[in-house]
């Protein structure tokens, strides 16, 4: 027997960079050969199109075979023994590639927009054979090989061919939607690394298990658009914030279905009047404690709750009952479990070698290294992908705070500075200002939030004059000070007025959302409901009260589910809300509230048209710290477009409390928050009240206790 090439024993080891450089169809001396390694199989034979078959030499006992080519045309298939059964199958390595000359280009320069159409598992026919295509990035590689149900996770089967800078690519016949899969890849030292997940899979197995799934994201049914203007800055954006397995749970605290999500969640939060529904992270992940935060697979909806295409139901199902659709996206951070993005082909792939800058110290998670080109394109193209493929109608991005500072809660010396000595991150900078530019380039009817803690300035500014270029920016600062204020006893709250003023002196520095979120009733801060004074009737009008203030303040707003009826405990991803607490009055009346206020702050202009303008509020009583009153009038774009605003933090009534107004005559009060329908003490000015005309429009008001009023001009 011909001694075999060193070439041959990298086939037969897996270890070779480029099977296809040997494996296949090949053209020596004039002769057209054929070599195919297919492990545990005894014979071999190559079958032309018009079936011919020529038997192929076994040239080791490892699997190896070789021998003319039948025909005059690489279509040929594959015909093996392995004992007692024999096949036909067609060889992978006669088939073309997959990747263009311009889609390397594209991916040479981190620009190609649709990452998801080319990387990843991607059901095709090719050369008129039914399989799958199989990219990844893994440029440090020595080999890298797809394994999974349909080779056995025989890692020799199906090595790939490296192409442009790194990107190894198959095309594996006979491969179907369904099939498991993962990356076997030997790494730069010559290392087996532990199989990898696909970081573009669409699909993956249900934790603890973490292969990928083949899915057809391509023929997913895209769901119906949103209504027109939705995100818009004069638009009332209403967010209704949902951690999707603890919502509701079936009997056994068992997860509702994405299906079963979507014949009631919808209809729910549409009731109550809310504009969006923002879901916590849905991208795969392996902890449920991390409720989505520490994400594994960016481009597949978790199967927690089941299949891509019950998730697009479930946006289908909000867009037909006229709810926006935001997720919460993390491109700020990744976990290390092993069939990760850690070190993904042997080395810092994904994220900073340097752990100074490429671990977060408070989450034990990798940080990815935003000066790289791939990974920009990466996390961009994913961005894309979820208002593409899935119709969601914005994202709003975890942790930008984390992101925008190399000494992110770090300690002196444990921070690594720019190239300029600051604590800034250039790259990441750049990096968000392209997610914006992008996404509004070829989505503009979509939004972007960022929940960023610090004074950054132009968070939600344009690229163009210097801003990050999100839509809006969480509003930290008012959450903190307001929950802060409210939680004191009323004696106490004269003494921290202050804590309302402070934020309107930068309310319109940026266009806000008021959240009071997940993070605000976790880690021993009790419910919102729980953060109140007082005894239980107190309590509620407080939080009655604070609702009425919130709905009342410049900003759009978000409320995290359960805060709606006054959840009493913290919530908790275990266990559903404790939806029995709406049998009692109190909690049937916080959601009537919700409700109320909801379609106050739709139907009044002057209540969201100018939510993000200073041109849209004017104080009115800032001084009245000792009775803890605040009034203010919101204004929208028509002349008569106004709403005043009365806030009473203290139990007391005051009567003949009055302000003066920019119209006479009657004044309709369309909310108190202190009505008996809310669980109130009924007090309050009997619907309407008229102002006088001289010397200037002024209101006689009674001001109920733990109380708001909106009063609106007749006419």
């Amino acid at each position: 027997m011909t001694p075999l090439p060193s070439e041959a024993y990298a086939i037969i080891e897996g270890r070779h960079s480029d099977p296809f450089h040997y494996l296949g169809p090949h053209l020596e001396h004039d002769r057209a050969v054929v070599r195919a390694f297919l492990p545990q199989a005894s014979d071999v034979e190559a079958i032309d199109e018009s079936g011919h078959a020529t038997t192929l030499e076994r040239l080791h006992d490892a699997g190896l075979f070789a021998g003319a080519r039948p025909g005059t045309t690489d279509r040929y298939r594959l015909r093996a023994r392995f004992g007692d059964t024999v096949v036909e199958l067609h060889d992978p390595y006669r088939f073309p590639p997959l990747l263009t000359d311009f889609d390397l280009h594209l991916l040479g320069e981190g620009t190609h927009q649709r990452l998801y159409d080319k990387l990843g598992a991607h059901p095709m026919v090719l050369d008129g054979v039914d399989g799958v295509g199989f990219v990844v990035l893994a440029p440090n590689a020595r080999r890298v090989s797809v394994v999974g149900d349909f080779n056995a996770w025989e890692p020799r089967r199906h090595a790939m061919r490296v192409r442009g800078s790194g990107y190894w690519e198959i095309f594996v016949p006979g491969a179907i939607a369904g099939d498991r899969y993962k990356f076997d890849i030997v790494g730069p030292s010559g290392e087996h690394l532990p199989l990898k997940s696909d970081p573009l899979a669409f699909f993956a197995e249900r934790r603890p298990d973490t292969a990928s799934i083949v899915f057809d994201e391509a023929g997913l049914v895209p769901p119906r658009h949103a209504p027109a203007g939705i995100n818009a800055r004069d638009a009332p954006i209403s967010i209704y914030e949902v951690h999707l397995g603890s919502w509701r749970r079936n009997d056994g605290n068992a997860w509702l279905t994405y299906r079963e999500l979507a014949e009631t969640l919808p209809a729910y939060a549409r009731d109550l009047g809310f504009t969006h529904v923002e879901f916590l992270p849905v991208s795969e992940h392996p902890f449920d404690g991390s409720w989505g935060y520490q994400p594994t697979g960016l481009f597949a909806p978790t199967s927690r709750f089941g299949t891509p295409d019950d998730f697009a139901a479930l946006v289908e199902a909000c867009h037909k009952a006229g709810l926006g659709v935001l997720l919460d996206w993390v491109p700020g951070h990744f976990p290390d479990d092993p069939h990760g993005l850690g070190r993904f082909d042997g080395t810092a792939l994904y994220e900073h070698a340097n752990p100074l800058q490429g671990r977060h110290l408070d989450w034990g998670t990798l940080i990815y290294n935003y000066g790289r080109t791939e990974v920009v394109n990466f996390l961009v193209s994913n961005a894309l992908f979820w208002l593409d493929r899935y119709g969601v109608d914005g994202l709003r991005v975890d942790a930008v705070a984390s992101m925008l500072y190399l000494d992110y809660s770090r300690p002196p010396g444990g921070w690594i500075p720019n190239k300029h000595g600051g604590r800034e991150n250039l790259e990441a900078i750049a990096f968000l200002r392209r997610f914006n530019t992008e996404v509004f380039a070829r989505f503009p009817h979509v939004t972007t939030a960022a929940e960023e803690s610090t004074a950054w300035p132009q968070v939600s500014r344009p690229v163009e004059t210097g801003g990050l270029g999100f839509g809006y920016k969480w509003n930290m600062g008012w959450m903190h000070d307001t929950l802060n204020y409210i939680g004191k006893d009323p004696v106490h709250r004269r003494h921290h007025h202050g804590d309302i003023l402070f934020g309107l002196h930068y309310a319109f520095s940026e266009n806000f959302i008021l959240p009071l979120s997940h993070d605000e009733v976790v880690h021993g801060k009790r419910s919102i409901l729980g953060r109140m004074p007082g005894d239980d009737w107190q309590r509620f009008a407080n939080l009655r009260a604070y609702y009425a203030f919130m709905f009342a303040h410049p900003g759009k707003k978000l409320i995290f589910m359960g805060g709606e009826f006054g959840q009493e405990r913290e919530w908790s991803h275990d266990r559903a809300l404790d939806w029995h607490l709406l049998d009692r009055p109190r909690h049937a009346g916080l959601k009537a509230l919700v409700r109320d206020l909801n379609a106050a702050y739709r139907d009044t202009p002057a209540l969201h048209e100018c939510d993000c303008d200073p041109a849209g509020f004017e104080w009115i009583v800032t001084d009245d710290a000792d009775r803890n009153v605040f009034a203010w009038i919101r204004k929208g774009n028509a002349p008569r477009a106004r709403c005043l605003v009365v806030v009473n933090f203290s139990p007391n009534v005051y009567r003949d409390y009055r302000l003066r107004v920019p119209f006479p005559g009657p004044w309709r009060e369309v909310v108190n928050s202190d009505s008996a329908h809310y669980g109130g003490g009924n007090v309050g000015n009997a619907g309407l009240v008229r102002a006088s005309d001289r010397p200037v429009p002024e209101l006689s008001l009674t001001v109920p206790p733990l109380a708001a009023i909106y009063l609106v001009p007749e006419g």
